[in-house]
């Protein structure tokens, strides 16, 4: 199948029954995504496909052929970290870090859907969708943080999300 993740295009021959994520983590060394409960319910698999935020560990590779995949490597280096890598660290966004890689690609696709005007259940105007720490919460639900480091998985998210809206109101 070919596949391109982070960029990189790979031509890899796998097992129908192989899910994506063990395509990214045994078959490409890529270990950032986690398995956390293989069931879809914990987030830490949480990678992006075409853009858009999926669990890893319920989809199967063979379902992604010519796809675009962004793990959290292909968001950013270890010497020029993405600005949610960045805000994580500035805020101490994690504490054992299991499920860190699975919240900043959950956040960044979340950012994007906002930027989108994609409302969530929470969404008190479904045309002009504002991102408040209520939204940060519902959106980012299905990520899951066993050592609750949640006030600052969220205070990472909203210094981006300023960040952004102040750029935008700049141009």
């Amino acid at each position: 199948m070919r596949i391109t993740v982070n960029g990189q295009v790979r031509e890899i021959e796998v097992d129908p029954r192989t899910t994506l994520l063990d395509l990214l983590r045994e078959h490409l060394g890529l270990t950032g995504a986690k398995k956390g409960c293989d069931h879809g319910q914990c987030g830490a698999c949480t990678v992006l496909v075409d853009g858009r935020r999926i669990n890893a560990c319920l989809s199967l590779a063979v379902m992604h052929e010519g796809d675009e995949v962004v793990t959290i490597e292909g968001l950013g280096r270890a010497d020029e970290l993405s600005p949610l890598q960045a805000a994580f660290v500035h805020h101490d966004g994690f504490q054992c870090g299991y499920c860190t890689p699975g919240q900043i690609c959950s956040a960044t696709a979340m950012l994007d859907e906002v930027a989108r005007g994609w409302p969530s259940h929470v969404s008190d105007d479904l045309d002009d969708v504002e991102l408040s720490d209520a939204e940060i919460r519902e959106r980012m639900s299905g990520n899951i943080c066993r050592c609750s480091a949640y006030p600052t998985i969220v205070a990472a998210i909203r210094e981006v999300a300023d960040a952004e809206r102040l750029a935008e109101a700049a141009e």
